[in-house]
């Protein structure tokens, strides 16, 4: 299976360590999030990647370029990692994934996943979950969060969003009871289809998420919530997942606590 990291971002608050460094190589451990991230896929198996750059974008590219066992083009015993270009402009998750269907058409499924995401999930274990007639696969448990996404408790099928210090609702339609959902928290790993990649061109169109001619920009939480009633987006839950979401400065003493114990 293919994945794609999600690298681009600011970084603002790991502020002031994203000051001279992409998010993607701030140090944990003595190794970059970037380099745990690709060692933990490529140990499950996977063997090809697309990071996405935007901040400090030359950096990235100069630290894969140096590591021996990363090649930009398919070789034997490496692996390969495309670069998706977001430098002219940051265009959310959704829209960085349609910014790199190049690479990713025709791979049947690609795996995502955030760049400072740390978890103990077996990766092989989730691809093994994914359902034939699900566009998406996400990732969640019963962990405690001020978001949950809702679902289904029969089908596991996404239905809604709901965020608990605001009291906002995103629900896929009237039908959907609320007080019977099960709400799990995401854990910024998720599989897509390639056949998003059309789904996704046409919702950012007739939506009018294009800022440029080719260029849409929307984050892909949205795309699934407004679109999890027309098509099958399904919640595999973990409820022993360990998970180190590293987004601020005080996370990263519990990084590195959490990689010990892997």
């Amino acid at each position: 299976m293919k994945t794609m990291i999600f690298a681009a971002g600011l970084g603002t608050r790991l502020k002031p360590l994203t000051d001279t460094l992409p998010k993607a190589l701030v140090p944990v451990c003595g190794k970059p999030f970037i380099q745990l991230t690709l060692e933990r896929l490529r140990d499950a198996g996977v063997d090809q990647a697309v990071v996405n750059v935007h901040h400090f974008a030359d950096k990235i590219e100069g630290w894969l370029s140096e590591q021996d066992w990363v090649s930009s083009e398919p070789t034997e015993g490496k692996m390969q990692v495309q670069v998706s270009d977001e430098r002219n402009l940051l265009l959310e998750t959704g829209g960085a994934v349609l910014h790199a269907r190049k690479y990713l058409e025709g791979c049947g499924h690609f795996l995502i996943h955030n760049v400072d995401i740390l978890s103990d999930c077996d990766l092989r274990w989730f691809m093994s979950q994914v359902r034939q007639d699900a566009l998406a696969t996400l990732l969640v448990s019963n962990r405690k969060s001020s978001r949950y996404l809702l679902f289904e408790p029969d089908t596991m099928r996404l239905v809604g969003w709901m965020n608990e210090k605001t009291g906002e609702r995103r629900l896929a339609g009237p039908y959907v009871k609320e007080e019977e959902c099960l709400k799990l928290a995401f854990s910024g790993i998720h599989i897509m289809s390639d056949q998003v990649l059309d789904v996704m061109a046409n919702y950012a169109k007739t939506r009018g998420l294009y800022i440029a001619s080719d260029t849409p920009r929307f984050p892909v939480m949205d795309f699934y919530l407004d679109m999890c009633h027309l098509y099958n987006i399904y919640g595999v839950c973990k409820d022993d997942l360990h998970l180190v979401d590293v987004g601020k400065l005080d996370t990263l003493a519990k990084a590195e606590e959490f990689l010990k114990t892997l």
